[in-house]
């Protein structure tokens, strides 16, 4: 399948037991509802789908669960990120094989790496299977920041074809965009996570959403994407009225702890995030099952279309 990196990326998380093993009908109810919703992607093993958290055979397991339920009707990313080159290596093959139609990888690392090191490390996994490749700029959980200098080179490397970014201090999206494209190339895709700043970041000519929310709500994310890649301001603002709780709570509590908990709310799963990660408190929660509230509001509405 070819994967553009465009548009709503959803993120699910990866419901498993205590022991890291992961709940195989949890997962594919989940994935069947993105399926539904038609989202344009869906971000397997993300941040949100606890990949530092599982094993080798849990990760491959996950896959193979995906691409089994979507039957190639959208397009799998998964993420391959892990501490050693070997092992991303082995987690790239694995989920090639097991279905995937393109990779997401992080560095991870404990030393802190260098630019170089980075950049051979994204080589060697990208130069290790057929598909290709989007890079994961996740300075907040990896303290790795990519350089210019380094996305460019890396540009050059066949297979890697896109890069998701976090969102810029001053959400200055458009003077990044115009800084990056020029030396990327037009046919390299340019996307943004970090949920409350990433309708804007479309509407300042971003080309895709990584989404956590999406993984969780996709109805919803997909009319405020819509709205943005309409480049209608007026109801993307409109629409994140309903969307700011979740937001407010997103930014208190990190989104990992708080779909956990929006996921238990809505019964689509009754698994609680990885230990030492601990579940919101019962107040905490309560602040979720408003905000959920706030958000069904829009369940009315009809749906945008692309």
């Amino acid at each position: 399948m070819s994967v553009k990196f465009h548009g709503l990326s959803a993120f699910p998380l990866t419901p498993a037991d205590e022991n890291g093993h992961v709940d195989v009908e949890a997962l594919s109810r989940l994935i069947e509802r993105l399926d539904a919703a038609h989202v344009d992607s869906i971000g397997l093993l993300g941040s949100t789908g606890s990949y530092a958290y599982l094993s080798r055979e849990q990760r491959r397991r996950t896959v193979q669960t995906a691409a089994e339920t979507l039957k190639g009707r959208r397009p799998l990313i998964v993420g391959v990120g892990i501490l050693r080159t070997d092992e991303a290596i082995a987690l790239a093959r694995d989920a090639e094989e097991a279905g995937a139609d393109a990779l997401l990888l992080a560095p991870v690392s404990y030393t802190p790496l260098t630019q170089e090191e980075v950049y051979h490390h994204f080589a060697a996994i990208a130069g290790s299977t057929a598909l290709p490749l989007c890079i994961y700029n996740n300075p907040s959980t990896t303290h790795f920041s990519f350089s210019d200098e380094l996305l460019v080179r890396l540009a050059y490397i066949p297979h890697i074809r896109a890069v998701k970014m976090p969102l810029p201090a001053d959400m200055a999206f458009k003077a990044e965009l115009e800084r990056l494209r020029p030396r990327l190339g037009e046919d390299f895709a340019i996307g943004y996570s970090g949920d409350w700043g990433c309708a804007e970041a479309v509407l300042q000519g971003g080309d895709s959403w990584y989404s956590v929310i999406a993984g969780l709500l996709p109805v919803p994310s997909l009319r405020l994407l819509r709205a943005a890649q309409a480049g209608d301001a007026a109801e993307v603002s409109r629409v994140e009225e309903y969307f700011q709780p979740l937001w407010a709570l997103f930014k208190e509590f990190g989104s990992f702890r708080v779909v956990y908990a929006a996921a238990n709310l809505l019964s689509l799963t009754h698994r609680q995030p990885p230990l030492p990660v601990m579940p919101l408190s019962v107040s905490d929660n309560q602040r979720v099952e408003e905000a959920l509230a706030k958000l069904s509001e829009l369940d009315g509405l009809p749906a945008a279309t692309p």
